[in-house]
């Protein structure tokens, strides 16, 4: 899949108002498994966490359709701090995409922004924050490699703090 492809899914997805803005690090390499799109058969973890963090059940691969509809009804988006996808990001390849964040998170005008994984805390909190934006003070790792259960508690503090929830039950 293209960006294209993943703008198009993304936009699909667009709250008309943003309560909660997911910052993640960049778009995952397989193209095929971006976080918006409906039919990610394997490794999924971002958005199954999300949902998890949010709604308290695991979700069910068939139902993500239903779910995407679910975030945005909800007000949750996601964007990428790098717009590209990109193997294994440093600090330094991250930094120079800060500026452009701060923009495209002012035009999205959320009630509140969570940066999810340790890199991207560090590279854009500041940035936002000093830019006037309502970004959480957390640092929240990525849902992958042992981090599942810290992701989870980071995820789930922040989302009550941003009074963002969904019921599970409602959403299925």
């Amino acid at each position: 899949m293209n960006l294209f492809e993943r703008l198009a899914a993304a936009k699909k997805h667009q709250p008309k108002h943003v309560r909660l803005l997911l910052v993640a690090e960049a778009p995952p390499c397989a193209g095929d498994r971006y976080f918006y799109f409906p039919d990610v058969q394997t490794q999924d973890a971002l958005f199954r966490y999300v949902w998890q963090g949010l709604t308290g059940d695991k979700p069910e691969r068939d139902d993500k359709p239903r779910q995407l509809v679910a975030l945005r009804d909800a007000g949750v988006y996601l964007v990428d701090l790098h717009e590209d996808d990109i193997a294994k990001p440093k600090l330094k390849d991250l930094v120079p995409c800060v500026p452009s964040l701060v923009e495209r998170v002012k035009a999205l005008n959320p009630d509140h922004v969570v940066l999810i994984k340790a890199l991207v805390y560090d590279a854009a909190f500041d940035a936002l924050r000093d830019a006037g934006l309502p970004v959480i003070d957390e640092r929240i790792p990525f849902p992958g490699s042992g981090q599942q259960k810290k992701f989870l508690e980071a995820f789930t503090r922040a989302a009550r703090e941003a009074g963002v929830s969904i019921d599970a039950a409602v959403a299925s």
